[in-house]
């Protein structure tokens, strides 16, 4: 069997809020909310027919909090595809979610920069069909 990444943690404030905005602002199914020890849970989120999730993993230490919505220093941290930019792009913004960019054509494709719920960086992105003219 080939290797494939399953999932990436993503440090969040809170299991519910996480859960809510991936579920209701950007469309995301819930995989799974299992309770483990103590207050901790396994949540696990993914964009309808995306073999990649997102395990939403509560902050437990100061350290952990302190990294909430900055993993990657201020840079784009996840990159979700689309094939309809135009679409998704519409639907976010009706459901608040905010863009820090407007959307902008590169040579790989269509692309706008959002933020989630506790300020990590997104590509919202639609891939452009190599050899496919402009």
């Amino acid at each position: 069997m080939p290797q494939s990444i399953a999932a990436v943690a993503l440090v969040v404030r809170d299991y519910d809020e996480a859960r809510e905005y991936y579920q209701k602002l950007l469309g995301f199914d819930l995989i799974e909310d299992t309770p483990l020890d103590g207050d901790r849970r396994w949540v696990m989120v993914a964009p309808r027919g995306s073999q990649c999730r997102l395990l939403l993993a509560r902050a437990a230490t100061p350290e952990q909090r302190a990294r909430v919505g900055a993993q990657t220093g201020g840079r784009v941290f996840l990159f979700l595809h689309t094939e309809d930019f135009w679409r998704d792009y519409h639907a976010f913004q009706a459901r608040g979610v905010l863009f820090r960019e407007a959307p902008r054509e590169e040579p790989y494709g269509t692309v706008a920069v959002f933020q989630d719920l506790y300020g990590n960086l997104w590509d919202l992105i639609e891939m452009r069909t190599p050899g496919a003219s402009e």
